[in-house]
């Protein structure tokens, strides 16, 4: 009997979930990985991977897991952003979702037990999708945008070793403009937050370019002394 009633409060009280927006690089455009649902509400619906908190786990720890059944991936970058609770935005019952956002290399991903498939898409090419993940879609990306100039995320998208044409390729598509060639390559080496390797590749065949690393140690010692990355 105590057991049963372990979790019975004299007062009405919502579900909890999570959901994750994962963002990858394609090397041109930013991408966002959706599941098509498999179950109602909104069967056969885009959204986000994500599910009800188990009662002995914590937001971050349910959030990883359902990332882990869902896309297969394990040990991923996630930053809680922002809590949806409008009363209505789940046809089910009162659901208040608790949403972080994670940075992967696109090739990480397989698909999970969990949904019905999964699929990427571009930012510009989002389908409409189930609840409200529309809006949740939009704060992300807003979040993203900001946080870009305060920590070192766009790294995460981008393989290990990467040219400084790849790096700009990315801060675009995440801040959606366009840079000049120059004064990006000139802001970034003067950061010192790259360590330029001995190895290039070939972008064409006349033109070659040096692969860099990202250098964390330095960017830390950036960031403390209150660092914030311009363009």
């Amino acid at each position: 009997m105590e057991e049963e009633l372990k979790y019975h409060y004299k007062y009405p009280h919502p579900s909890v979930t999570t959901d994750c927006i994962i963002f990858g690089f394609d090397g041109t455009k930013l991408n966002v990985l959706l599941i098509e649902r498999g179950i109602e509400p909104y069967k056969g619906c885009w959204a986000f991977p994500g599910g009800f908190i188990k009662m002995d786990e914590s937001a971050e720890q349910g959030a990883l897991r359902e990332l882990r059944e869902e896309t297969g991936l394990q040990g991923a970058y996630i930053k809680q952003f922002h809590t949806f609770s409008d009363p209505n935005r789940d046809p089910r019952e009162r659901v208040i979702t608790i949403a972080y956002y994670a940075l992967v290399r696109m090739q990480e991903v397989v698909g999970g037990d969990d949904a019905a498939r999964a699929a990427w898409f571009p930012l510009d090419d989002v389908p409409k999708l189930a609840f409200d993940h529309d809006r949740i879609l939009r704060v992300a990306v807003k979040e993203l945008r900001q946080q870009i100039h305060f920590e070192p995320i766009g790294f995460e998208l981008l393989p290990e070793k990467f040219t400084i044409k790849e790096l700009q390729l990315l801060y675009e598509a995440i801040l959606d403009v366009k840079f000049d060639r120059r004064n990006f390559y000139n802001k970034m080496r003067h950061l010192e937050i790259l360590t330029q390797l001995d190895e290039r590749i070939f972008n064409s065949p006349k033109k070659e370019a040096f692969l860099f690393k990202f250098n964390p140690a330095k960017y830390q010692e950036l960031k403390q002394k209150g660092f914030r990355l311009e363009f």
